[in-house]
């Protein structure tokens, strides 16, 4: 199981954009997910690149990511324009 975290990253990402594609009424599942998967990148840049938390080796990166994700969709569905 050597790349279980990611693979838990990338399931936890989908599921973080799902539930806020349910939680805003929205059928723009493509949009969250690109959004999220964006945030997700961030967050693990922010974590292991610029503040050297963690390595890939650890889990800790993980929950950055998927806090990244949250951000930036929380970001996105406040911020995006409503023709």
């Amino acid at each position: 199981m050597e790349y279980a975290d990611i693979a838990a990253a990338v399931v936890g990402t989908s599921i973080v954009a799902w539930i806020a594609d349910l939680l805003t009424g929205r059928r723009g599942y493509f949009g969250a997910i690109l959004v999220a998967g964006v945030g997700a990148l961030c967050g693990w840049f922010l974590s292991i690149r610029v503040f050297a938390l963690t390595t890939m080796d650890g889990w800790i990166w993980v929950a950055w990511s998927l806090s990244g994700a949250a951000l930036s969709l929380v970001a996105f569905y406040l911020f995006r324009s409503k023709r």
